[in-house]
């Protein structure tokens, strides 16, 4: 519920087209993701701190994914704060027992959990990815005047989940698709093929990694479709990755459902979630026509960690100039002191089939030391894979670590599902 407020404004930092958003949790403060696509709320990792979990009973539940279960520890009644306003003194949260999963090393920052369906229930959720806001209203007799200027789609809520329709045009003909909003997905669009009469996949296509889901890793295709309308909001070329039929089969999909719209598309759009009012809104932003790029390397990578660095800084003293100002002056002696700070790690967890990665060479568990003579200390798991994404051919030089020996490759990035015209 918003307390004493008609509405409520939260800050959020946005990585790889993921929402995280900062929650209090029994007095903690902690990370987490926001996804649209999950009903409960997950806790998997506390990262040294300490929360008082009371009410606790042991579960199980299912995920998208290869395995069938995950343990887990339901614990009711607690009370969680998003924001200045935004609370529930009466939270459900479903505490993961499988260290494995863990999102963390995937993202870049720590990561504690996901909170999905109990956080856009009770009100309009306006998601502003330009000004990485999100504002919670009280109902929608609040909104701004503004929300006359977006185009409104009808909105089911089934299973705890949002659900609209938009055309999916694989080649020339363009099919209506009941889809998932999906925020926690940050692919365009998902669709599952034995869920489609006469599908037939798109050439060119991959066989890829596409994910993490609740249950285990998730394979199958991707490929570019023709375009996917949303309403009169045309997109062209998106990339659509198609899961395989082992990942989804323990999955309760809802009657009728094709696929999922993930954030990669909502992105582009100033996006206004009413769950009590069964209604989306959307306005286009300014990455509206942004280029789909794929990663074009090949290349899957995680965060292993921080280690301490050690730098030298050159002695600074003060002195005072002539009005008797303090100034800060460098010591022309050959006085240095040590900084140590913390720098990230960043490790090859796979290589994709046949991709220009794996055809130079690079191995699982290589260490990415430079990306084009730049290090990759200095840099983020976001900007990595902005780097590596594209939809041209652009040659790239790596400076890799393999048992501790540094070995340089150079290969050419290269898009491996460009769109081709029947």
């Amino acid at each position: 519920m918003l307390e004493n407020s008609e509405k409520t404004v939260i800050k959020f930092k946005l990585i790889n087209n993921l929402i995280f958003v900062p929650m209090n949790v029994n007095g903690v403060e902690l990370n987490f993701m926001l996804d649209s696509g999950i009903s409960e709320t997950l806790l998997f990792s506390l990262e040294n701190k300490e929360v008082d979990f009371k009410n606790i009973e042991k579960i199980t539940f299912r995920g998208l994914g290869e395995t069938v279960s995950v343990e887990a520890l339901k614990s009711i009644k607690n009370n969680i704060r998003i924001g200045e306003h935004f609370v529930d003194r009466s939270h459900t949260v479903f505490i993961v027992l499988d260290e494995d999963f863990n999102i963390s090393q995937d993202i870049g920052i720590p990561v504690n959990g996901i909170i999905g369906y109990y956080f856009f229930k009770n009100h309009p959720i306006e998601i502003n990815y330009k000004n990485k806001t999100i504002t919670v209203y009280k109902d929608n007799s609040k909104f701004p005047k503004r929300i006359k200027k977006y185009a409104d789609f009808p909105m089911s809520v089934e299973l705890n989940k949002p659900y609209m329709y938009a055309d999916v045009e694989m080649k020339h003909e363009k099919q209506s698709s009941k889809l998932l909003l999906d925020l926690g997905n940050t692919d365009s669009v998902w669709l599952f093929p034995i869920l489609i009469k006469d599908f037939v996949y798109n050439r060119p296509n991959i066989d890829d990694f596409l994910g993490r889901g609740f249950s285990g890793d998730i394979f199958g295709k991707r490929s570019r479709i023709n375009s996917l309308s949303i309403g009169n909001f045309q997109l062209n070329k998106p990339i659509a990755a198609m899961p395989d039929e082992f990942s989804i089969q323990h999955l309760n999909l809802v009657k009728d459902r094709k696929g999922s719209i993930g954030s990669e598309i909502l992105r582009r759009f100033y996006v206004v979630f009413d769950y009590p009012g069964n209604k989306i809104y959307f306005k286009p932003n300014q990455h509206l026509n942004d280029p789909f790029l794929i990663d074009g390397s090949g290349l899957e990578i995680k965060q292993d960690g921080l280690i301490w660095e050690q730098e030298q800084v050159k002695v600074e003293t003060a002195k005072k100039n002539s009005a008797g100002n303090e100034i800060n002056v460098l010591d022309n002696s050959d006085k240095f002191q040590y900084k140590f700070s913390l720098k990230p790690v960043f490790i090859v967890s796979g290589t994709r089939k046949d991709s220009p990665a794996q055809k130079a060479g690079i191995l699982k568990n290589d260490q990415l030391v430079t990306i084009d003579n730049k290090p990759t200390k200095e840099m983020t798991m976001s900007k990595i894979h902005s780097i590596l994404k594209t939809d041209t051919s652009r040659k790239i030089k790596l400076e890799i670590k393999r048992n501790n020996l540094p070995i340089k490759v150079e290969f050419t990035l290269e898009d491996p599902i460009p769109y081709i015209e029947e």
